[in-house]
């Protein structure tokens, strides 16, 4: 090797490539060879292909009925759903349109009823008792302060009285209907009437008379309803 070789480093280089060089051409697996690779296209058959009712069938998407609250209750397990005969009251004339299963059915929807039947009717009394007394050339606000007005006065007043009143009613007619051991028109007759002095009883005879009458009317009126629908 010579001095220019040595400082140069050809010589070395030369000599260091041939080894893996001549291992390189005497390995016949160190050539370089293109990759092989087949590929074979499958023909398209239109019958086997996903359509639409595939993923929106009957099978894939939930019973709508599943998704209501009350879904997979078991309504017989329930009074209030199924009202069975044997839990209805077992005395001559309560089994007519409206079943009842005692005293307690009685007092919570009749006074349920009668109370929101007279705060809608005191609310549309008070609607046009406020249009009326309004000026027509009244501004807007002044017309719907005066129409607000009477009707939170007209509205709860009818509604609260009357609620007493259903009240008292079923409590006397439950009452005499246990000692008479029936349920007929004269029950609810004589109630309204007890019910309906006893709500204008400090107000004397005269109004009692007239509140007592006119009580026993609309209870006589609603049993000779109860009679017919039945």
């Amino acid at each position: 090797m010579s001095l220019w070789g040595t400082l140069t480093g050809k010589k070395s280089s030369s000599s260091s490539a041939s080894p893996s060089s001549a291992s390189s051409s005497s390995d016949p697996n160190s050539r370089d060879t293109a990759p092989t690779t087949s590929f074979t296209s499958t023909p398209f058959d239109p019958t086997t292909a996903q359509d639409v009712s595939s993923f929106i069938g009957a099978a894939s998407l939930p019973d709508p009925s599943q998704l209501h609250p009350l879904a997979g209750l078991n309504r017989q397990t329930l009074d209030y759903l199924s009202l069975e005969d044997s839990a209805l009251s077992d005395l001559p004339g309560s089994r007519s349109a409206l079943p009842s299963r005692g005293w307690s059915d009685d007092l919570q929807y009749g006074t349920g009823v009668t109370y929101l039947g007279a705060l809608t009717l005191g609310g549309a009394y008070g609607f046009a008792e406020g249009l009326r007394k309004s000026p027509a050339s009244a501004p807007p606000k002044i017309r719907l302060n005066s129409v607000l007005n009477s009707v939170t006065r007209r509205g709860p007043f009818l509604g609260n009285s009357a609620g007493i009143i259903a009240m008292v009613y079923n409590g006397i007619n439950s009452t005499i209907g246990h000692y008479r051991g029936k349920h007929d028109s004269a029950n609810s007759v004589v109630a309204g009437a007890l019910s309906g002095m006893l709500f204008k009883s400090t107000r004397g005879v005269r109004p009692m008379m007239i509140s007592g009458g006119l009580v026993a009317g609309a209870a006589g009126a609603w049993a000779i309803m109860r009679k017919t629908l039945s």
